[in-house]
């Protein structure tokens, strides 16, 4: 049989190593994951270092090493990440800017007694690790399995505390300065020991974990992706 084509998209430092956004290559029937980074070694040698810690998706699911890629799968690939029943639950990434205020409202109704926010902001000066100054921060994202991958957080969430009656998980993307927010996490129930702290602190450690966000630090020293410790597990 013919080889299959395929496109592959990349995203954050994985796209300026590859020198494009995206690129055509064809592979084998029944090609794995492990079969498709040899593929893009040998036809773009700058990405050979990077592959080892690549994460790739397929139809904006988590794939590896061993796993078959279907024909006309959608192909992404990409650093690790820079992060009740009947619940309503908002995922979203944004270029807008974080209206607080607006958001918090949309998510309080008549059974609303307690609401807890974690908000995410652009920081200038970091001391943590090696110090540094950021002129400003940009967000990139895989946006379609960024959103599918927070309404699964949002899902898990509401499958830990039940009891939480609304969910919002919202990414700003694009360059951001310094006290921006840049993301939102909100978790409201009807009495505050009814799990929305600690739902709200999983939100975010998880977003951080799974959805394909990443940041480029822009300071005067130049400009750095910063890449995530966390690769996906199965199941993720």
């Amino acid at each position: 049989m013919s080889d299959l084509p395929f496109t592959i998209l990349f995203f954050a430092h994985f796209k300026e190593l590859a020198g494009a956004p995206q690129v055509e290559i064809h592979l084998p029937p029944n090609a794995t994951v492990a079969d498709l980074k040899a593929r893009l070694a040998s036809i773009i040698p700058a990405l050979v270092n990077a592959l080892p810690t690549a994460v790739v998706a397929i139809n904006q699911e988590f794939g590896f090493d061993e796993d078959l890629i279907p024909a006309g799968a959608e192909i992404a690939l990409f650093p690790p990440v820079s992060g009740g029943s009947g619940a309503v639950i908002q995922a979203q990434i944004t270029t807008e800017p974080l209206d607080l205020n607006q958001l918090t409202a949309q998510h309080v109704d008549a059974e609303t007694g307690a609401v807890c926010l974690f908000v995410g902001v652009v920081r200038g000066e970091t001391h943590r690790g090696a110090a540094h100054t950021t002129a400003s921060l940009e967000y990139e994202a895989y946006t379609a399995m960024a959103e599918a991958k927070l309404r699964q957080i949002g899902a898990e969430i509401q499958s830990r505390w039940p009891q939480v009656l609304q969910i919002a998980l919202v990414q700003r993307i694009g360059i951001l300065e310094p006290g921006a927010p840049s993301v939102a996490v909100i978790c409201t129930a009807a009495h505050r020991d009814e799990g929305v702290f600690e739902a709200a602190r999983y939100g975010i450690d998880r977003l951080k974990e799974i959805a394909p966000i990443w940041k480029k630090e822009i300071g005067p020293n130049g400009e750095t992706w910063v890449d995530g410790d966390y690769h996906p597990q199965p199941g993720d």
